[in-house]
């Protein structure tokens, strides 16, 4: 833990150092630690003193003294720390070794590092993260920090300095907590939002596939919302209840998130619209028995389409491929056409292909003045036929005229005589 912390620095190679030899000045100055770990003093030379701290340096240099100083006074001030190599791993962008400098003696920080290691994965255990540190010739130490309560406390001690050859190890939570990895996007310690993404839609979505999504220094992060979107928005056959985001960590371990996108469009929690990250994958699964009303939510939010294609053929003004808003009833994809004719019968043949891949067909009467009913007046789904016949009169007038027309058409040179 951190009230265990050895935190004293450690010298090492490319480390400047003053050294202060009291009432000798001309064996006093800076020394740079050289490649072995040792340093050139005037009239002794060689000294090591790797994996030391100032202190015991100067109590090494004293003793090294002592043949040429009856009583030694030596005092030793880190004047410039050397280049840090930190080691990041786990659930960051871009594992690796970092080298990374100090600013006026302030030595970077586990932050720094994160950053520097292009900021933590979405997958990220924040709670439980680890500085493995072998300073200098000490044993060496794990560190355990807690990185939520720097985000949500500001803990400053949780941002340790860190020490050349510390190691940190940002280990994969075993739970996503959305309104957590949403927090976290939205930090400093998050990946980049400049880089571009790459991640899949399947299931009820009107163009499944896999969308890239361009960074830039002005762009909000990329949502499940706006993934469904670019797939042509979902379909109103979904569960918005039961959809999941697959995705995979640095270990190859799969995590299942859960969301709930009916909360979103009851209460407008957008904890549920989670952010996505490199590689994701959404499912939005088959709802089972949707109701009217549900469907007529789901239609109605940003999430879904535009507009729908709706054939209408028959006996109506105009017949053909119409696009509507996708929270249309029947009725109202009738007068989208046009109306019926004055040869259309209101009872109307509903085509259907469902997401199963059967087709079904429904005769359904039709009243132009009523609300929305799953029997009598359902909503429209993409690419269903609306076939509509001849009523009665007209069908008697077109059998007549097949049984006259002919001998109509026999009588018609006679009729030029009168």
């Amino acid at each position: 833990m951190l009230a265990q912390l050895d935190d004293a620095y450690t010298l090492g190679p490319g480390d400047t150092i003053n050294i202060s030899v009291f009432n000798v000045p001309e064996y006093s100055g800076p020394q740079r630690v050289s490649a072995d770990g040792s340093i050139n003093l005037p009239a002794i030379g060689l000294v090591n003193v790797n994996g030391l701290t100032p202190e015991q340096a100067g109590s090494t240099i004293a003793i090294a003294y002592q043949r040429e100083l009856r009583y030694p006074q030596i005092t030793v001030v880190l004047q410039e720390p050397r280049p840090l190599r930190i080691a990041v791993s786990g659930e960051v962008s871009s594992p690796g070794v970092y080298t990374l400098s100090s600013n006026n003696a302030q030595f970077p920080t586990v932050s720094q590092a994160l950053q520097a290691a292009g900021g933590v994965t979405q997958a990220a255990d924040l709670y439980q993260v680890e500085v493995r540190r072998a300073n200098g010739r000490r044993t060496s130490q794990i560190i355990s920090l807690d990185l939520w309560a720097l985000l949500n406390n500001g803990d400053v001690q949780q941002d340790l300095a860190l020490r050349d050859g510390d190691a940190i190890v940002i280990g994969e939570t075993n739970t996503v907590n959305v309104t957590e990895s949403n927090q976290l996007s939205a930090s400093n310690l998050a990946a980049s939002a400049e880089e571009e993404i790459l991640v899949a839609v399947v299931g009820e979505v009107f163009r499944p596939g896999a969308y890239k999504f361009e960074g830039g220094s002005n762009k909000s992060r990329t949502t499940v919302t706006q993934v469904v979107q670019s797939a042509g928005g979902i379909k109103p056959s979904a569960d918005i209840r039961r959809i999941q985001v697959r995705r995979l960590t640095r270990s190859g371990r799969e995590q299942i998130i859960d969301l709930n996108f009916w909360e979103l469009l009851q209460s407008g929690s957008f904890n549920q619209d989670l952010v996505l990250q490199q590689g994701d994958t959404v499912i939005i699964p088959v709802a089972s028995n949707p109701t009217p009303n549900e469907i007529a939510q789901i239609t109605a939010a940003n999430f879904s389409p535009d507009e729908v294609n709706v054939n209408v053929v028959g006996e109506v003004e105009s017949p053909g491929r119409l696009q509507v808003p996708p929270n249309t009833t029947l009725a109202q994809a009738v007068l989208a056409a046009g109306g019926f004719t004055r040869r259309g019968r209101e009872t109307v043949e509903l085509i259907r292909l469902n997401p199963n891949g059967t087709v079904t067909q429904r005769s359904i009467e039709v009243s132009l003045n009523e609300g929305i009913d799953e029997v009598s007046n359902p909503l429209i789904l993409n690419n269903d036929v609306i076939t509509v016949g001849r009523n009665g009169r007209a069908r008697f007038s077109d059998s007549l005229e097949d049984v006259l027309g002919p001998f109509f058409r026999l009588l018609a040179p006679f009729q030029l005589l009168f």
